[in-house]
């Protein structure tokens, strides 16, 4: 069986944690930015864990699992 390539999509958006968990920035926060409150955009400026049904999913197109 041949080696599994690393999906680079995935390697670019989520980040692996010590624990062997993945961060991903939330969405919302690119352009349109006037009409968002500064409370919104503070928000959105921090990562968040992502869902457990997704991870190993995730993990494996990253070659991490």
């Amino acid at each position: 069986m041949p080696k599994m390539k690393t999906c680079k999509a995935v390697k670019a958006r989520f980040k692996v944690t010590g624990t062997g968990k993945l961060m991903r920035s939330k969405p919302g926060r690119r352009h349109i930015l006037t009409k968002k409150a500064a409370k919104r955009k503070r928000r959105l400026r921090k990562d968040a864990l992502v869902h457990d049904g997704q991870t190993k999913m995730y993990a494996r197109m990253m070659g991490v699992a």
